[in-house]
């Protein structure tokens, strides 16, 4: 399989759930990246939102769609993404992480952090998609290991697909006020990363707590940084690395995008 037919892998920052509904230019954005990227044969998304003390893949003919959150409008509890599921695709990534457990899940869905991007990416909902869970069990390094086996999967057109937020910090949010400008330490911290990335320099993201204290008030918590590992650790040799969207909610969340190939 050669470097330009290889499916490219992408970690979106996801951001506020009402992304779904909005346009704007981080969703004018993931419209783009639909366009631009080849269509996948399915999707196979690490989700933040499914951050869980166990290893599962999603294994149901037809996922439901979960409003994991509250306190929103009505109108984004009546979203459905009725993409289809795919078991075959569920029981191969559970082959290729053996020996690690991997439960053969039909109770989850796809969360919110797949579903409120693939409505702009892929709105006819017609690519199958599964989700893997994020095992809080493991460490990130572990997680980095874990997503290098799944690189095969590419070579077969499937897209490895990542959601959450570089910077992700709540307590520090300006809620209500999405254009507030970026603290410091988050653009610092997303600064440094950037370069990492485009340097393909990726030990120091898996070790992301080593990098001082403008990580650790980026990442308080690891569910919304892990996905982003799980997508550098598709990047094969002399792959390119860019970022087709940017931008900052709330002064503490980071929506940059990352794509690899």
């Amino acid at each position: 399989m050669t470097q330009s037919s290889r499916m490219p892998a992408l970690f979106v920052g996801h951001g506020n759930p009402m992304n779904a509904l909005a346009r704007n230019q981080y969703t004018d954005g993931w419209r783009q990246l639909g366009r631009s990227l080849p269509k996948p044969s399915a999707i196979l998304c690490i989700s933040a939102h499914w951050y869980v003390p166990s290893l599962a893949v999603t294994a149901m003919q037809q996922p439901r769609t979960i409003h994991d959150f509250g306190g929103f409008p009505h109108e984004l509890y009546a979203v459905a993404y009725p993409a289809p599921g795919s078991p075959e695709l569920a029981q191969r990534v559970a082959r290729m992480l053996a020996p690690l457990s991997v439960a053969l899940d039909y109770s989850w869905g796809l969360d919110h952090g797949t579903w409120s991007v693939l409505t702009h990416v892929y709105p006819d909902a017609e690519i199958p998609v599964i989700q893997l869970s994020i095992d809080e069990t493991r460490e990130a390094a572990v997680h980095y290991q874990i997503a290098s086996r799944l690189a095969p999967l590419r070579d077969d057109g499937v897209l490895i697909l990542g959601s959450g937020n570089m910077v992700h910090n709540l307590h520090a949010y300006a809620w209500g006020d999405h254009s507030a400008a970026a603290y410091d330490w988050a653009l610092r911290f997303e600064g440094e990363a950037r370069q990492l990335l485009a340097h393909g320099d990726f030990a120091p993201l898996v070790d992301y707590e080593s990098l001082g204290p403008d990580a650790l008030l980026s990442a308080p918590t690891p569910d919304h940084y892990l996905p982003l590992l799980y997508v550098i650790a598709q990047r094969q040799q002399h792959e390119p690395v860019s970022f087709p969207v940017a931008g900052f909610d709330g002064g503490s969340i980071s929506m940059l995008s990352v794509r690899i190939g």
